[in-house]
């Protein structure tokens, strides 16, 4: 029996020992109906970041100290999520494209040992949407994987058919920086800003687009451009995603999708993957950026307090800076379930039920107050509940739809591949 069986088993017991005068509150009872319906439904997280280290003796996915571990998946009944091949963008030379590609094979790499040779009997990795349904009925968890930043192919197109291989089942087109496929939402230059450069897809980056259809491989336009996004919508065969974005009606951000680009995708017959990015959610005011610039500061590091930061201070100084995180929380409160979901409510409205879904970053710098990690993700649920979801509804935002399109991304390339003189193979495994 799953732990969030035994969890739910555990709150009907102690609700049916309530005597007459003990009725549980309003309250219990729509958390009551909410565990149920997060039990009953496929959860699927379409972005969890992973390190370098991972599936090592360092960073043990059971239970390490992230956001994302099997553990925590089991408690807060979160099904599958799509554990993600990243590499930053760094300048375009063969040196780095050669650095990137190893980078993403080490990954590939993490996943498969984690779900091959640590924990077989708790996860495994789909290849197809069946296999997604397939694996959670066995009652193991799902480790699909994505890609995030087409820099790992350089301008070699084999390397998708590489990479499709290795489980690979979305790619992020760019990341933060230009490269040869896609420009950029959030280009980097610490001089100022830097100006498009394709505008929009690149020549090349028709061809990805094209090859990733005839694979089944899903196109991800989050962290790309508009005119990039609205282009891979065009040129794209098959619904596209955007596997952690959310909306810049109820907060402009560069990474957040417009009101065009979302018309564009609903008309395309894709999913919009609202994250669970505090920054991207609620941008917090310039205070709160120099405040805790000086706290970080006055503890000796500047750089983004990750986990292996704070990890490596002494005890009295971690609490005294944890202490000062609370009082700018307390000032300038941050992000919660209740805004993340108003980004939720926001595209529901815009594009309708059936192209909008759910995703965290965990790990990559995601979370909000309420759902930091995945032992939380029934609150995600409960806010659901609160504002008049239907179990229906929401099994569509906690997967329902993201299989719909992989289903549909399966379909086309299959298709094209029938018309095809060279057809894809599936991979072997």
């Amino acid at each position: 029996m799953t732990l969030r069986r035994l969890y739910a088993l555990g709150l009907l017991a102690a609700l049916a020992a309530c005597g007459p005068a003990e009725q549980p509150s309003p309250e219990v009872d729509l958390e009551t109906r909410a565990r149920a319906i997060h039990d009953a439904v496929l959860t699927i997280d379409t972005h969890d970041d992973i390190g370098f280290d991972f599936a090592t003796p360092a960073v043990d996915p059971l239970n390490a100290d992230r956001q994302v571990n099997l553990e925590k998946m089991r408690a807060g009944g979160l099904d599958a999520g799509f554990f993600i091949v990243y590499v930053g963008q760094t300048e375009r030379t063969p040196a780095n494209y050669r650095a990137a590609q190893e980078g993403a094979v080490t990954k590939f790499e993490a996943i498969h040992r984690m779900a091959e040779v640590m924990y077989p009997d708790q996860i495994e990795i789909p290849y197809t949407a069946d296999d997604v349904e397939r694996i959670n009925a066995s009652g193991k968890l799902v480790a699909a994987i994505g890609i995030e930043n087409g820099f790992v192919i350089g301008r070699d197109l084999s390397l998708l058919t590489d990479y499709y291989g290795r489980g690979a089942r979305y790619m992020t087109l760019a990341h933060n920086g230009h490269n040869d496929i896609a420009d950029s939402a959030q280009p980097r230059d610490p001089l100022g800003d830097v100006p498009e450069e394709h505008g929009g897809l690149s020549a090349f980056g028709e061809e990805v687009v094209a090859e990733m259809n005839r694979l089944g491989m899903m196109v991800d336009i989050s962290h790309i451009s508009k005119n990039a996004a609205l282009d891979a919508i065009r040129v794209s065969r098959a619904p596209v995603i955007a596997s952690h974005s959310s909306t810049a009606g109820v907060q402009p951000h560069a990474r957040n999708l417009d009101d065009e680009t979302l018309l564009a995708l609903r008309d395309n017959g894709g999913v919009m993957q609202t994250v669970a990015f505090a920054g991207y959610v609620k941008v917090q005011p310039p205070e709160r950026a120099q405040e805790l610039a000086d706290l970080r500061y006055s503890h000796g590091f500047v750089g983004g307090p990750g986990l292996d930061s704070i990890a490596g201070m002494a005890s009295q100084d971690r609490f005294d800076y944890e202490r000062g995180i609370d009082m700018l929380d307390l000032h300038f409160p941050p992000a919660n379930v209740s805004d993340f979901v108003n980004h939720i409510d926001y595209a529901v409205r815009l594009i309708g039920i059936d192209h909008v879904g759910i995703s965290s970053d965990f790990d990559g710098g995601g979370g909000v107050y309420g759902w930091d990690d995945a032992s939380e993700a029934p609150n995600v649920t409960l806010e659901l509940v609160r504002r008049g979801y239907s179990e229906e509804d929401i099994a569509k935002l906690w997967g329902g739809n993201l299989l719909r399109v992989w289903r549909e991304v399966e379909r086309v390339a299959a298709e094209l591949s029938s018309a095809s003189p060279t057809p894809a193979q599936p991979p072997e495994r």
